[in-house]
């Protein structure tokens, strides 16, 4: 039945996915009371997908200097403005619901993945960071962080479909570019090499998939369906559909799939060798 549930509902769109959250949490509070208090105020007291988003999250990163409905107002605020903030939740909860094994329905990375939560206040933040709202976008950088593990400059350029697996340790610099369906794993850095200034953060291409503690270190390019073994430092380009692997990071084989982000096969097995 879940399997189903995969295939029917691949690529819902906004309103759809939204029916579908709000069917599987109403299943839930009526088979777990003890949760029901939590869904009704999170997804099942809302009309839409953005008004829960902000709910949710401004519960939890609001801090003395930010209370909870201030920072809601701010999130409503950025979806009102930019409704591509939106769309991209929408599909970076499709791949994960389709990447992560764990994950059998689309409202437990909604409720429970601070991997999403992360990468959605970072859109956020980067949206006030883009409308000249830099210390707020400074702030909330610092409550993902302190409640999140995760660290992600509002300035960074991040695309839709992205997964942050676990996301614990995650680092992504003021410069970096991140493409449309990546996925990176806990405790991965994408960072300067602490030498530079200016663009100095790597750029990661479509499709690539990153290994947890993977350091990625400079203005350097991992081209397009790359992947980047467990624990590997990677200081020079990665050419397009190349595997690396190790300290440094050296290319180890090539990639049979165009898309590793999808396919979330770390191993090294089966590459055509270099």
């Amino acid at each position: 039945m879940m399997t189903s549930a995969k295939q029917t509902l691949a690529k819902p769109c906004n309103e759809t996915l939204w029916q579908q959250l709000v069917n599987e949490v109403s299943v839930t509070a009526r088979h777990e009371p003890v949760l029901a208090g939590f869904l009704h105020s999170t997804i099942l007291n809302h009309n839409n997908l953005g008004a829960a988003l902000s709910f949710h999250l401004a519960n939890k990163l609001h801090s003395d200097i930010t209370p909870a409905l201030l920072i809601r107002e701010v999130f409503d605020d950025a979806f009102a403005s930019d409704p591509s903030i939106i769309d991209k939740a929408r599909c970076d909860i499709i791949a994960i619901y389709e990447r992560d094994s764990a994950s059998h329905d689309f409202s437990t990375p909604f409720l429970y993945y601070k991997g999403f939560h992360a990468l959605t206040a970072y859109r956020v933040a980067h949206w006030l960071w883009h409308n000249q709202r830099r210390p707020l976008a400074l702030v909330l950088q610092n409550r993902i962080s302190v409640v999140l593990g995760v660290d992600i400059h509002p300035a960074a350029e991040i695309g839709k479909g992205v997964m942050f697996d676990h996301a614990t340790g995650l680092v992504i610099g003021e410069t970096a570019v991140v493409e449309d369906c990546v996925s990176i794993l806990q405790s991965v850095t994408l960072g300067g090499t602490g030498k530079e200034s200016g663009d100095r953060h790597p750029k990661v291409r479509r499709g690539v998939l990153i290994g947890p503690g993977a350091k990625v270190l400079g203005n350097i390019e991992i081209g397009e369906g790359s992947k980047i073994a467990a624990a590997s430092v990677v200081l020079k380009d990665v050419p397009p559909h190349s595997i690396v692997a190790g300290v440094p990071a050296k290319v180890v084989g090539s990639t049979s799939d165009d898309d590793p982000a999808e396919k979330m096969d770390h191993g090294l097995e089966g590459c055509g060798s270099e």
